[in-house]
């Protein structure tokens, strides 16, 4: 199935939880916390402004993101764990 979402909203997939603390110790699924990063899927067309006009997003798909912890919406496509968000709920782009 393809979603394409609408407006100013992106998709988004979040990056996997790191499984081993910077010391070692195995983290358990039920004592990590869930990612603020992850990778832009597919982006809506933008948002319009007050004349009308298609005001274009600043990401894109295959951007890596940081995004609050309580953003976006929660849904399974095809399986697969995603968020849907507002451009707005974006913090930043994070290059390499």
């Amino acid at each position: 199935m393809k979603f394409r979402p609408l407006h100013d909203r992106v998709v988004v997939k979040r990056v996997d939880a790191e499984t081993k603390s910077a010391g070692g110790i195995i983290i358990p699924d039920t004592a990590a916390e869930k990612p603020q990063q992850g990778e832009i899927v597919a982006v809506g067309p933008g948002a319009r402004d007050e004349a009308g006009k298609l005001v274009a997003l600043d990401v894109k798909k295959g951007d890596k993101v940081l995004f609050g912890k309580w953003s976006g919406t929660e849904v399974k496509i095809d399986g697969q764990d995603l968020l849907i968000m507002k451009e707005s709920d974006i913090m930043g782009v994070l290059d390499k």
